[in-house]
């Protein structure tokens, strides 16, 4: 069966913004970055993403991913926009024009699991059209920020239009579905790591357990 495989990258370098508890084991060294870009890119059918709007995204990802020839998916958090260490407007236009699409990451940050109607409008539709208004590009594309999503997200999310949703379930993708699957790159990983992590979800137990925690968080 044809497969796809999503490699998410997060922060790059030194952060120039607070962190959330937790999130620093997402940031990884320039170098490191470098490194597992030049390895992914040479795999058959991969996509690459950055998610949570750091500053990076444009100070050293955009650069390096336009030397290589490569195109990665960017999704934004509406709530930061222009925030120091964070992405602006100006940064989301140059994304565009560059090639690289933009989709919404939610307006806070907050995880998209038993979100009120409230939160669940903020998050999906305000942060994207905010994000839209900006770009003056659709959004059609969403990333679950922390991988969190239940059965009543996704069909919210499907009732606004969204034609792809990205989560962070470190498993191989069908081409074309509407949830596709990544795999986080971590602070300590290396091409290696990221390889290998990849051969691992391909083994008949890891597959099964990763399709079944996926089941009960799609229908939760």
């Amino acid at each position: 069966m044809p497969e796809r495989i999503n490699i998410l990258f997060h922060g790059i370098g030194s952060p120039q913004r607070d962190l959330e508890l937790g999130e620093d084991k997402y940031w990884i060294t320039e170098d490191a970055f470098l490194a597992i870009l030049d390895e992914v890119a040479t795999w058959p059918s991969v996509g690459l993403s950055f998610d949570d709007s750091n500053s990076s995204d444009v100070e050293i990802a955009l650069p390096a991913l336009l030397e290589r020839g490569l195109t990665a998916e960017f999704f934004v958090l509406a709530g930061r926009l222009d925030r120091p260490g964070s992405l602006g407007e100006d940064d989301l236009r140059s994304l565009i024009k560059n090639g690289m699409p933009v989709g919404n990451h939610g307006m806070w940050h907050h995880p998209w699991r038993a979100m009120s109607p409230a939160a669940a409008d903020e998050e999906l539709a305000e942060a994207r059209d905010r994000i839209a208004a900006v770009t003056g590009r659709p959004v059609t594309r969403a990333a679950c920020p922390l991988g969190r999503y239940d059965r009543a997200t996704l069909d919210a999310l499907r009732r606004l239009g969204y034609t792809t949703v990205f989560t962070s379930d470190r498993r191989p993708a069908r081409p074309g579905a509407w949830l596709q699957p990544r795999f986080s790159v971590y602070h300590d990983d290396t091409p290696e790591t990221v390889r290998a992590a990849v051969q691992r979800s391909r083994r008949l137990p890891v597959r099964a357990r990763n399709a079944a925690a996926g089941a009960v968080k799609r229908w939760r």
